[in-house]
């Protein structure tokens, strides 16, 4: 009779075991959107995308901050315009806890002010709503892998709004109040300024502004994310 040959062992000299490949871990986003059908439009779009899980749910900035801490995410996706507390004032809240925490601004407002204030607060990326679906999966991987997101045409308004003069918070006071409809008179009183200095304060705003006009100045500055109406 034959000799029963002995199992092969996997120990044998050149003999490499399999190793279970390690499963990917997906991309852990939280969401934060007042609107319920852009939110749960983004809900949907997420959990359709093997690589990516929707941690939570967020209606206004203050529960974006909370379910940020409960759920530590990997990616945030943040609207500009939020109730109780804005975006700029999550995404501070938020990198008060983790510098490296990283934020997408998702919004509909492009003023140059708007993304200044949310880069310089901490945001990795500003995107605009209409922006296409793909690409913003796309932007969500890349600001996971540690890079920052702005589209040309944004990042040239960023940098329009670097490079050129800034109105002085009193400036800003007093645009608001023209935003208002108020006389300088009236603005002087609301500020316990007088008449003469608000007169000074809007020609410094015309010419900053590059703007003719008071109407002109509100439009402008809305336009830019200066003040809101």
């Amino acid at each position: 009779m034959g000799r029963t040959r002995p199992a092969a062992s996997s120990n044998r000299p050149g003999h490499r075991s399999a190793k279970p490949t390690p499963k990917k871990s997906r991309i852990g986003v939280l969401i934060a959107d007042d609107h319920t059908v852009v939110r749960e439009g983004l809900v949907s779009l997420i959990r359709r995308k093997p690589d990516m899980v929707v941690l939570g749910e967020a209606t206004n900035g203050h529960e974006a901050v909370n379910l940020w801490k409960q759920h530590r995410p990997d990616v945030t996706l943040l609207d500009l315009r939020m109730p109780e507390l804005d975006g700029v004032g999550a995404i501070k809240e938020i990198r008060d806890h983790d510098e490296h925490a990283r934020i997408i601004v998702l919004t509909t407002f492009d003023g140059d002010e708007d993304i200044y204030r949310a880069i310089q607060a901490g945001a990795k990326g500003y995107l605009l709503k209409d922006v296409p679906r793909e690409a913003l999966m796309d932007s969500i991987r890349r600001v996971h892998a540690g890079e920052t997101c702005v589209p040309v045409h944004l990042a040239a308004k960023l940098a329009e709004r670097v490079s050129g003069e800034t109105l002085s918070s009193r400036e800003i006071d007093v645009l608001k109040l023209m935003a208002q409809g108020k006389s300088n008179k009236e603005i002087g009183s609301a500020l316990f300024i007088s008449e003469g200095t608000v007169k000074s304060h809007v020609k410094a705003i015309f010419a900053k502004m590059n703007v003719i006009s008071r109407t002109e100045a509100v439009a402008s500055a809305t336009r830019r994310g200066l003040i809101q109406l």
